[in-house]
């Protein structure tokens, strides 16, 4: 209790009440080795425009995740302010050492910006930064769009989501927005642990919060690139902050009824996927095998899905461990 109560280290070099477009940084002081004095320099936008609503715009939760960063890397640099009525908060890389160093994780610290909120004003790296967030960032926003791909580990259908919730108001606005978004796919969406997260942060503050799930192994391609940044303006549109029609195009919605979506390796070894993404699946089917690499002779570990429904999410490596998701089954709605 003692540590909410202390101020954030982090200091702006925008202002959030200025009209116009600002390009700075929420800077972190960091002592270290080769900087006494130093500091991390997380890039930051800020256009505004008069009164209005305010969106808050993240990529990067995790550093090894791109379509995010490159739909608002560009939107930091072609928003005009006269187009905008409200406030545009962009932070392109939120965990900005981890995506320095193109890991999931931050180099500094280990720390998972998506399960490190509500945060410490005198924590770690990564702690400090969920802090700011939690106290100075979200409080301000409206509404929240934070982007997320599979990373180096996972490959996903491109879908964007928003979860079920208790208040039902929020829930409906959130998906509302999702649709808005007009990604391939649109997802109810299941956490295995939704404990830390900043989606969690954002909703119990009662903002409408969407998310993605673009693609994945740890790069980006020109289809789910086109997705980020078609969708992230239609989000823009349709909170009224950006004026125009939303651009809408065809989506599949899909929904994680339960945990039985989920399937996990139980053995380490060399996985083979038998279904590709999108393919229909049916309750039982072997979806993939994980093939003993310690010696020959040995019979395949087989992934079997626990529900019907379409691939969503593979592993993306061709080597898996015990304990990794080898495979997403959603339902079409």
């Amino acid at each position: 209790m003692l540590s909410m109560l202390r101020p954030t280290p982090i200091v702006p070099t925008v202002d959030f009440d200025r009209d116009g477009a600002q390009h700075g940084f929420l800077r972190l002081p960091y002592s270290r080795d080769d900087s006494a004095w130093g500091s991390v320099m997380i890039p930051i936008c800020v256009i505004r425009n008069g009164t209005g609503p305010t969106a808050l715009l993240t990529g990067g939760n995790h550093g090894d995740e791109y379509e995010g960063p490159l739909a608002l890397f560009e939107l930091a640099r072609t928003l005009d302010p006269k187009d905008v009525s409200g406030t545009v908060i962009i932070v392109p890389a939120m965990n900005y050492p981890a995506f320095q160093a193109g890991t999931r994780t931050s180099p500094i610290d280990r720390g998972n910006m998506n399960r490190a909120f509500p945060g410490r004003p005198d924590g770690t790296v990564t702690e400090k930064i969920a802090d700011y967030f939690q106290r100075e960032l979200l409080p301000r926003a409206n509404i929240v769009l934070d982007f997320h791909s599979g990373g180096r580990t996972l490959d996903f259908l491109p879908f964007c989501a928003a979860h079920i919730l208790p208040d039902k108001t929020q829930e409906e606005k959130a998906f509302a927005a999702v649709e808005a978004f007009s990604a391939p796919y649109s997802m109810k969406m299941l956490e295995i642990d939704a404990v830390g997260m900043y989606d969690t942060a954002a909703e119990d503050l009662g903002k409408v919060f969407v998310t993605t799930e673009l693609g994945g192994g740890g790069t980006s391609r020109a289809h789910t690139v086109r997705v980020a940044r078609r969708g992230v303006m239609n989000v823009l549109r349709h909170a009224g902050i950006v004026a125009g029609e939303v651009e809408t195009t065809p989506t599949q919605w899909l929904d994680m009824p339960s945990g039985d979506c989920f399937s996990f390796a139980e053995e380490g070894g060399m996985v083979e996927t038998l279904v590709d993404l999108g393919d229909p699946v049916k309750e039982g089917d072997v979806v993939a095998c994980i093939h003993a690499t310690s010696r020959t002779g040995q019979a395949p570990q087989e992934i079997r899905a626990k529900m019907t429904g379409i691939l969503t999410a593979r592993h993306f490596p061709g080597l898996i461990k015990a304990g990794d998701c080898a495979a997403v089954i959603a339902v079409e709605v």
